[in-house]
This record gives structure tokens, sequence and C-alpha cells, in this order.
């Protein structure tokens, strides 16, 4: 009797050992081009006037040539940032109280945005890990203001080259994990603090039903109109 309970011991606890390592070495592989990756974010300007509604932290979900950036305040200000590389468009979806409105920018629309928020990048052959990635680091510049620098960092270690292709960082090749970007006027900072990797369902990548297609001035203006 006593053989048979240590038996069945053993083998549950080997059973258990082999599924909690199953378990960990799928949660820690590394994602090629869809997952899931959670930013902590920084408002760069505590003094803007939309300082109060930057969130705390934002979640990026890509598949392929498709990506959806989501942010939200407190539950109640959600905005999310959806970039199709194949139609080469971004929608930017906002989400407050009784508004429900998207705008999309085209190709064009897109490169007016960035050449107001140019940047001269410099790679380095400096790295770090961030979320378990090993990161490569960038010395990035304001085109427009020498006397602002920053740090930013990417990993090659996805498949997902032209996820920067509609950005500022075009010409980096790969996932950023920790760089500064601007958007309708207020400026944040993200850090990679986790990686998941797992599937992405197409219909993330679609505009829900129930949002009203607007122009990107009309956005502005609710933009304009929170400050």
């Amino acid at each position: 009797m006593k053989q048979f309970i240590h038996k069945t011991v053993t083998a549950s606890l080997i059973i258990f050992i082999g599924a909690l390592f199953c378990f960990c070495s799928d949660e820690n592989s590394k994602v090629t081009n869809e997952g899931i990756i959670e930013y902590e974010t920084k408002v760069v300007d505590e003094n803007h006037p939309l300082a109060g509604l930057a969130p705390s932290s934002a979640t990026l979900k890509f598949k392929q040539e498709k990506f959806l950036m989501e942010m939200s305040t407190m539950g109640m200000f959600n905005t999310m940032f959806l970039i199709d590389n194949n139609s080469k468009s971004l929608t930017q979806m906002v989400k407050f109280m009784d508004v429900k409105q998207a705008s999309i920018e085209t190709e064009k629309d897109i490169a007016i945005e960035n050449s107001l928020y140019k940047l001269i990048i410099e790679e380095t052959k400096d790295t770090k890990l961030i979320a378990g990635y090993k990161c490569h680091k960038l010395k990035v510049t304001m085109a427009d203001n020498p006397s602002i620098k920053f740090d930013a960092y990417y990993t090659k270690e996805m498949q997902v080259d032209n996820v920067n292709s509609l950005g500022p960082y075009s010409q980096i090749k790969g996932m950023l994990m920790q760089y500064r970007l601007k958007k309708m006027g207020l400026e944040l900072q993200f850090t990679a603090k986790k990686v998941k990797n797992v599937p992405v369902p197409d219909n993330t990548f679609e505009v829900p039903a129930y949002f009203k297609i607007v122009s990107k001035e009309e956005m502005g203006k609710f933009f304009s109109g929170l400050q």
C-alpha cells in the first residue's frame, strides 16, 4: 500500500512539473509576427493641457502587417490606433462617454504628420534586455529642435520588419521596445514590460460598426475641445 501511494505521488509530481515546464516554455517562447506587447507609458511634458488624460499603459496587438495600439485612462477615455500596412492607412478611434468616433488617415496624411515630428536617428552598438528581448540602442534627436535628444530601443527578434514603415521611425527594421511618439499634440514615452506569445483574432483589426467615421479635422477639433 505504501509503495502504491509513493508511486502515485511521484507520478503526480512528474505530471505537475512537466505541465509547469510546458507552460513556462510557451510563455517565454519568442514572438514572431503575431502577439501582444504591454507597454508602460509616461507623458513627456507633464504641463501639457492634455497631460491629465495621458494613459499609464498601452497594449499593442499585432498580426503580420496589422497593428493595433490601445490606451485607456481610468477606463473612461479610450484611444486606439489601427495601422494597416497593406492599405497604408492609420485609423484613430476614440471612445469617451457618448463619443465613439474614428478617423482614417491616408499615406499622404501620415506623411504630413510625420514631417511635423521628424527624427534624426543614429544606430549604436549598445544593447540591453527589455521584456526578455535583446534590444539595440538608438540615439534620437528632434530635427526641428536639436537640443532635444533621447534614447530609444528596438529588437530584431521578431519578424516585423515593416512595423514602422508608416511612422517617424520608418528606417528602423524591428519592433520598438522603448521610444517616444506624439499624437494629437501629446507626446508619450513607451517602454515594453511584457510580451505575450498568443494568437490574435483577425477581427481585432476591424473598426467596430457602432463607431462614427469622421474627418481628421473633426477628430482634431474634438481633442482641441478637451484642452
